[in-house]
This record gives structure tokens, sequence and C-alpha cells, in this order.
């Protein structure tokens, strides 16, 4: 009775910090693909040319990826929980700059303001559950995942929702009142966490290493329009180059590091990036090109391509809960494996498919993925494990910057495959077939990294 009472205590104080956790953790996530549907209107409102366009889609995702590191550093010095409120209100408050902007200029304003909010944000979140036990923290962790699941699968479906039935400002709008109430709960409920005797940044890390990420982040984003030869791709790429050898340079003399490098000496720490980053370089990469497929080669309309991602989505969340089960009795390695071998299966079954194909094909395959995504939760909880707590916030800064650069480079590579082939339906089949192989290596790693 005695323990029971202890867990209900327990579970009790926890929950809304998970909740804390999904809300933050989709609202950011949502933000990747949300507006991408929206994108028509916000042209025929605001007489946006198509480069202008590009720059409202990819800005927020820049300012996200290349501070993301920044963030998880500044959680661990100057404490989780006002880092985490402090991008919170960040983000909110460019959310409603961006819905009540009346220029194609303010909004990409408002759009790299939201990316530096959801840069303190998404570190602050998985750091802040890095003190709780390890059944606690997989489960905390489970959650996040399973809410930027969520958000990936629902973003064109919110989107076009909003743009057809409201307005394109109601994209962001939407996030002022869910961002005022994270807020709130936020400051009642997050436990404040700090690098004990932490004295301060380290800058010169800070800046090769938003060198590094914001570069290849727009690299990988224009490089198909501009072209991979052209002058300013190159010279990104430089940049990028040159950021990451001063980023390793700097960190091995720093007396203070903002990524001790030191941290990939754990094998958990390192297979779990490794694993999430072949992951996102399988499974993004081909969903970028999803719907074009859907519409396109098996005809689905626009709304029921949409739809298509609702099942994995519910999925996702559906067989989450169950996922600490099967992850203590088959071990995190295999949980994780199992889980990539059934996204694999579904992306392998999709490449099969073409014209005359319907629901019937295609579900199966959906489910597959949503559920062996779902087993994939355990690779954050290996990750944060693997480190001290003091450096939980470099620890999810890392593991978020895999996902994302890894998504961006996965659409890259795949396009690549696309545009070379005959035919989009041939280069898309084939580009399935190469993320399947690359999201089966990244089986192996889990097994052999993950303990």
């Amino acid at each position: 009775m005695t323990q029971l009472a202890l867990h209900g205590a327990r579970s009790a104080r926890t929950w809304p910090l998970f909740v804390v956790v999904a809300l933050a953790g989709f609202v950011t996530t949502l933000d990747n693909t949300v507006v991408t549907v929206a994108l028509p209107t916000i042209r025929a409102d605001l007489g946006a040319g198509l480069a202008a366009l590009e720059w409202v889609a990819t800005s927020y995702i820049m300012t996200f990826a290349g501070l993301m590191l920044a963030g998880g550093r500044l959680a661990d010095v100057y404490g989780r929980r006002r880092v985490l409120v402090a991008g919170l209100v960040t983000f909110t408050g460019a959310s409603l700059g961006a819905g009540l902007a009346t220029t194609v200029q303010l909004l990409v304003a408002a759009r790299l303001v939201q990316g530096v909010g959801a840069a303190l944000i998404l570190p602050a979140t998985l750091a802040v559950l890095a003190g709780k036990d390890e059944r606690q923290r997989s489960a905390g962790v489970a959650v996040w995942m399973a809410s930027g699941a969520g958000a990936l699968a629902l973003g064109p479906v919110v989107g076009g929702y909003l743009s057809q039935h409201a307005h394109w400002t109601w994209v962001f709008l939407i996030n002022v009142p869910v961002g005022a109430a994270v807020i709130a709960l936020a400051l009642a409920v997050v436990p404040e966490g700090r690098e004990r005797g932490a004295a301060r940044v380290d800058l010169p890390g800070v800046a090769a290493s938003a060198v590094v990420l914001s570069a290849g982040t727009f690299a990988l984003i224009h490089g198909s329009e501009y072209g991979w030869t052209s002058p300013v791709i190159v010279a990104a790429g430089v940049a990028c180059a040159v950021g990451a050898v001063a980023f390793v340079v700097v960190e091995r003399r720093a007396a203070e590091p903002m990524v001790d490098l030191a941290l990939f000496t754990a094998r958990s720490f390192t297979g779990g990036v490794v694993a999430q980053v072949l992951w996102g370089l399988g499974v993004n990469g081909v969903f970028f090109y999803t719907a074009i497929f859907l519409q396109g080669v098996l005809g689905f309309s626009p709304t029921a391509s949409g739809v298509a991602f609702v099942p994995l989505a519910v999925l996702v969340v559906a067989v989450t809960p169950l996922v600490p089960l099967v992850e203590r009795r088959m071990g995190a390695g295999r949980t994780v494996a199992a889980g990539l071998v059934l996204v694999a299966a579904g992306m392998g079954s999709v490449a099969f498919l073409g014209p005359g194909d319907g629901w019937g094909e295609l579900l199966p395959a959906v489910c597959a993925i949503g559920v062996g995504s779902a087993l994939t939760m355990p690779l954050g909880s290996a990750v944060l494990g693997a480190v001290p707590e003091t450096r939980a916030g470099v620890a999810g800064g890392v593991f978020t910057v895999g996902r994302e650069i890894s998504g961006l480079f996965g659409i890259a590579a795949i396009g690549v495959i696309v545009q070379s082939a005959g035919t989009f339906a041939s280069g898309y089949s084939a580009g399935l077939l190469v993320a399947a192989a690359l999201v089966l290596v990244g089986a192996a790693v889990s097994v052999a990294a993950l303990r």
C-alpha cells in the first residue's frame, strides 16, 4: 500500500510537467509544417513573391536549428525553467507578431524570432526531465517525442483547415492562447535546475555552433533553388566547414565548453543520436514528397492526402503509453530496433504502390510506420540517461539538432534521387528504398549501442 501510495503521489506531481513538455513540444514542432499549406493564401493576401514565400517557410527552421545547441547550454547555465519560460514568451510574442503582420517582411521577421524561441524551448523541455527517475524520464521523453511526431503529421491538416475555414493568420494566432497557458503552467510546475558552479557561457562555442548550423541549414534548404554549385551555396558550405573546424578547436580548449566532446565517448549517447539521425534522414526526407505522391500518382484529393497522415499520428499517441512496458521487457536497444524495422517495412511497402492502389494498400504501411515510430521513443531517454544531469540541456540540444538537421539533409538527398530519375514515381520509389535502408542501419546501431 505504501509503495502504491508513493507511486500515485509521484504520478500526481509528474503529469502536469508532462503536459508542459507535450504542449511545448507540440506547438514548436507544429510550426515546422503548419505554414506550408497556408502559403498560397499568404501569397494572395500579402502579395508575396515565391522567393519571399520560401523565406516565410524556412526562416523559422534556420534560427530554430542554428541556435538549438546554444539554447541547451543556456538552460544548463541559467536554469531550465528560466530558459523554458523565456523561450515560451519569445515564441508566443513572435506568433502574435506573425498573426498581425501586414507585410511579408514583417512576417519573415516574426518567423525568425519564433525560431529563436523554439531553440530555447525544446532543449529545456528535455532537460527538465533529466532529474526524474528512469521510469518517469522514459515516460516524459516518450510524451515529448509523441507530441512532436503528432505535430509533424497533423501540421498540414491543421494548416489547411485554418486557411480554408478561418484565415491564414490563425496558423500563428492559435499559438498565443496555448503559449500563455503553457507559460503559466511552467511557472507553477517546472522545477528550476542549473549547472552548479557554471560561471559563464562559452560565447566562442555559441558563435561557432550558430555559424555551422545556420550555414548548413541554409545550404540544405536552398540548395535546389540556387543550384548546389552556385556561389551562394558554395559559400554557405565553406562557412559550415570552417565553422565546424573552429567549433572543435574552441571546444577542446575552452575551460567551460558549450558541448563537452567527452559526451560522445558514452556509447548510449552517441548511439542514440546516430539512430535518431538515421531515422530522420529516412522518414523526414521521404515525407516531404509523400503528398505529391499521394495526389499525383495514387490520385488522392488534397484533403485525402492530408487525412492519410492522421492514422500515423493517432497510432503514435495511442501506442506511446505502452512503450515503457515493452522497453522493460525487451530493453531499450531491441525496442527501438523493432520500431525502426517496422518503419522500414512500411516505407518499403509504399515503394511498390502505384496507380490503381488506394487506402487498402496504403493504410497497413501507414500503420506500421506509426507503431514503429512510437517504439523509437526510448531513444531520447537513453541519450539523457547517458550524460550527467548538469549537461542535460546540451544533450537535449544535440539530440534535437540531430533530428532537425537530418530531416533537412534527408529532404535534400532524397530530392536528388527523385530529380535524377526518369519519372517522379520511379524516383520516389527509389528514394523510399534508400530511406528504408538507412532506417535499418539505425536499427542495427540501436541494438549495438543502447543498453
